[in-house]
């Protein structure tokens, strides 16, 4: 982890690609867009402070502020009136992206309880991963003792790959711990 993941890309991970897949321009070589992180508060509805707390917490893990996600169209039997609060969201690029994900991948992953490895199939088809966060206490930003209330999060992971076989080879090779098929189901 002593040099960044946005440099062993360029450098190193990006020339493999492209040999392992046969391609003639490096442009054509599959990258990390973006990354979305969004979460969830349904509990905002009831108290307010729940989501000023999870914007908070979004702000510390993702280093940069969230937008607050409002509710589209009213839904009676959840209590929901269009454009209230429901939700934030953050949108990561560049290198704050990558620093993101070498957090992710080496600090905050590694401090899940019984973790046996991200579910590989959660592809879309066409090049982007998704997966949740059960806890954000995992992130050392988050200082346990300041949490209100243990909350969850999504995020999405978008490549420039147009299959999911091409971004699947371009996250493993950036150290995304997926889970191996056991040796006695094969």
């Amino acid at each position: 982890m002593a040099e960044g993941l946005e440099k062993v890309y360029k450098e190193r991970i990006a020339g493999e690609i492209q040999k392992r897949l046969g391609l003639r321009n490096v442009y054509q070589v599959p990258r990390l867009e973006k990354i979305v992180l969004n979460a969830g508060v349904g509990d905002a509805l009831q108290d307010p402070k729940y989501l000023d707390s999870a914007v908070k917490e979004m702000a510390l893990i993702a280093g940069q502020k969230p937008v607050v996600r409002r509710a589209k169209k009213s839904i009676s039997n959840f209590k929901i009136r269009a454009g209230m609060p429901i939700g934030c969201s953050v949108t990561l690029r560049g290198s704050r992206m990558y620093h993101f994900l070498e957090r992710l991948i080496h600090v905050a992953i590694p401090r899940i309880r019984d973790f046996r490895g991200i579910n590989p199939k959660s592809f879309d088809g066409h090049g982007n991963f998704s997966f949740g966060v059960k806890e954000q206490i995992i992130f050392p930003e988050v200082d346990y003792d300041q949490v209100e209330k243990v909350r969850g999060f999504d995020v999405t992971i978008v490549t420039t790959a147009k299959k999911d076989d091409e971004a699947y080879l371009l996250l493993d090779m950036l150290g995304m711990p997926f889970r191996r098929p056991s040796p006695s189901s094969a």
